[in-house]
C-alpha cells in the first residue's frame, strides 16, 4: 500500500487507524513541547508557578515513557487520565500542608484583633480581662511596655444618672408610705376625743362631750344641739349653722377639723388650739421665758347673741380662725 512499509501486512482499515493514532501522537507531542516551553518561560516568575515545575515534568516524562511505540486510543485516553490524577493527588497534598499553616497565621491575627464588646453586656467585663491578658502577653513576648486600657471609675457617683429602675422602685416605695401614711391617719380620727365647752349665753354652762378626733366643728355642733336641746330653748329652736364654736378667741369655721388643728398644733390668741381639756399653768416661780401652758374651755355660742354683743367683751376679742395666720404670743386669759 502507498505510504506504508515493505514489510507491513494488514487491511486498509487498520492502516487508516494507524495515521490516525500517528496523528494524534504528533498533536500531544506538540501540546507536550508548548507546556515545556511555557514551563521553561516561568521558571523566572515567583509564586506557585515555579514551585512543583520538577514534578511535573517528571509525570511528563513518565507519560511519554508509557506511550512509546502503538497504542490504542483507549489505553492512551486512560494513561492520560490516570496522570492528571497523580497530578491533582499532588497538589492537594501540598495544600494540606500549606493548611495548618494558614490557621495558625489567622488564630495569631484574631488574638491580636481587639474585641468590641457592648459595655451593657453582664459578661463584657470577662471579655475585657481576657483581652487586657493577651495583650499583656504579646507585649512582653514583643518587649514593648504595657499600656493601661481605659475603662469605667466605678468610684464615680453615678445616683444622680436616669434609672428606670430605680425610679420605678422609689415610686413603688412612695405610694407603699402613702397608703400606710393614710391608714394610720384613718386609725387616729377614728379615735376619740372628749372635749370640755361652755355654752355661753352671758354666762358659762360647762359640758363634756366625746366626739372623734376626725369629726368636724359642724359636726360637733350638731351633737352639742342634741345634748343641749332638753335643757336649752334656744338651742333646741335654732339650727345648727347658727351655732359658733369659740376656742381661745377665735370662732372656727363648720368646715375644720379637729384632727386638722391637732396635726398643725393651731395656735389661737389665749391658748392652743389642740388641746381641749381645762388646765392651768400653775407655777411656784414667774418665768416670763417660758410660754404658759393653758387650755381654756371652748365656748358654744348661739348666732343672734353674738351679732347683738360683738360690741362687748369677751365676744369684742372674738375672731375668725384664719389657718394663715400665726399668733406668735398668748394673749389674756379667755374667760369661762
Amino acid at each position: 500500500m502507498a505510504g506504508m512499509g515493505d514489510g507491513y501486512v494488514g487491511t486498509a482499515q487498520d492502516a487508516a487507524r494507524i495515521r490516525r493514532l500517528e496523528k494524534q501522537r504528533e498533536a500531544e507531542r506538540r501540546k507536550i513541547q508548548e507546556l515545556k516551553n511555557k514551563t521553561a518561560s516561568s521558571k523566572g516568575q515567583p509564586g506557585l508557578l515555579q514551585f512543583g515545575s520538577s514534578t511535573s515534568e517528571i509525570l511528563e516524562t513518565a507519560f511519554k515513557k508509557e506511550t512509546v511505540g502503538l497504542v490504542t486510543r483507549e489505553e492512551y485516553v486512560e494513561k492520560r487520565v490516570n496522570i492528571r490524577t497523580k497530578m491533582e493527588e499532588e497538589e492537594k497534598e501540598k495544600l494540606q500542608k500549606l493548611q495548618p499553616e494558614e490557621e495558625e497565621l489567622q488564630l495569631q491575627k484574631l488574638k491580636k484583633r481587639k474585641i468590641k464588646v457592648d459595655p451593657r453586656l453582664s459578661f463584657s467585663d470577662d471579655f475585657e480581662n481576657d483581652n487586657e491578658e493577651e495583650e499583656e502577653e504579646n507585649n512582653k513576648e514583643s518587649g514593648r511596655p504595657g499600656q493601661r486600657k481605659l475603662g469605667k471609675d466605678p468610684t464615680v457617683e453615678t445616683s444622680f444618672l436616669p434609672d428606670s429602675e430605680r425610679e420605678a422602685e422609689e415610686q413603688a416605695e412612695r405610694e407603699r408610705l402613702q397608703k400606710q401614711w393614710i391608714r394610720e391617719q384613718e386609725q387616729i380620727k377614728n379615735e376619740p376625743l372628749e372635749i370640755t365647752y361652755s355654752f355661753w349665753d352671758g354666762t358659762g354652762h360647762r359640758r363634756v362631750i366625746q366626739v372623734r378626733k376626725g369629726d368636724t366643728i359642724g359636726e360637733f355642733l350638731r351633737a352639742v344641739q342634741q345634748q343641749l336641746s332638753p335643757e336649752f330653748r334656744e338651742v333646741r329652736t335654732t339650727s345648727v349653722e347658727n351655732l359658733l364654736y369659740v376656742k381661745e378667741d377665735l370662732i372656727i369655721p363648720h368646715q375644720h377639723s379637729f384632727h386638722e388643728l391637732i396635726i398643725k398644733k393651731a395656735r389661737g390668741k389665749s391658748g392652743p388650739l389642740f388641746h381641749f381639756d381645762v388646765h392651768e399653768d400653775v407655777r411656784t416661780t414667774a418665768d416670763a421665758t417660758i410660754e404658759k401652758d393653758e387650755s381654756h374651755a371652748g365656748k358654744v355660742v348661739e348666732r343672734h347673741w353674738y351679732e347683738k354683743n360683738k360690741h362687748i367683751f369677751p365676744a369684742s376679742r372674738w375672731e375668725i380662725y384664719d389657718p394663715t395666720r400665726k399668733w406668735e404670743r398668748y394673749t389674756i386669759h379667755g374667760t369661762d
